[in-house]
């Protein structure tokens, strides 16, 4: 079982980073405000249920690289550091200036909206490379069973982010109305996930 540093430290960072503006909670956002409440919500549960398809990558590609050497996963880690560095400096220096985007479908089941939000974030390779660079900074190798370590996370990520995506789903005309008057707002959020992202990478640095 995961640590209760692991697990509230691991928390901490990914609702930082799951409420960030971003391509899956704009839409989500942009969803629930053209087509209404429930559709937002079904879409977000859908994008939150396919970082578990991430998670599965990870934990085998992850296993693999330990199983063929120990020293290759302190490279990977190190490597996910750099990489998480510059998405925390890409973050620092945006402009806000991210938009609600509204999707261009017609009438949609909940369910058909719910499998679109599925596929749409497990084929994105950008979400592949940050759960395989993100999760391994929360491992720790003394106690063993880092895949089982890696899953437990990910399933971390993906009850938090469901949690986020269906509320934002839920009051997504509010809270786009608020984004809408504060657009300031969503710049502040990219800075603190940008500094989480910095933050992450420097410890994994300056400690190995």
């Amino acid at each position: 079982m995961l640590t209760p540093e692991q697990f509230f430290g691991f928390l901490l960072a990914a609702v930082l980073i799951t409420v960030s503006p971003g391509p899956d909670n704009l839409m989500v956002l942009g969803m629930g405000i053209s087509k209404g409440r429930r559709h937002g919500v079904a879409f977000g549960l859908g994008c939150a249920l396919g970082c578990l398809s991430h998670t599965a990558l990870a934990v085998v590609g992850v296993s693999a690289v330990i199983a063929a050497s120990p020293m290759a996963f302190s490279v990977l880690k190190i490597v996910g550091g750099l990489y998480l560095i510059w998405l925390g400096v890409q973050a620092l220096r945006s402009r806000g200036s991210a938009q609600v985007v509204r999707d261009g479908l017609g009438e949609a089941s909940l369910r058909r909206l719910f499998f679109k939000g599925v596929f749409a974030n497990a084929i994105n390779p950008k979400v592949v490379l940050f759960f395989l660079s993100f999760l391994p900074q929360f491992v720790l190798p003394a106690r063993g069973h880092v895949g089982w370590q890696m899953a437990q996370l990910g399933v971390v990520f993906t009850l938090q982010a469901a949690i986020l995506f269906s509320l934002l789903g839920l009051f997504s005309g509010v809270i786009g109305q608020w984004l809408h008057k504060a657009p300031r707002i969503g710049l502040w959020l990219d800075r603190v996930a940008g500094a989480v992202f910095v933050g992450l990478g420097l410890r994994l640095i300056v400690s190995r």
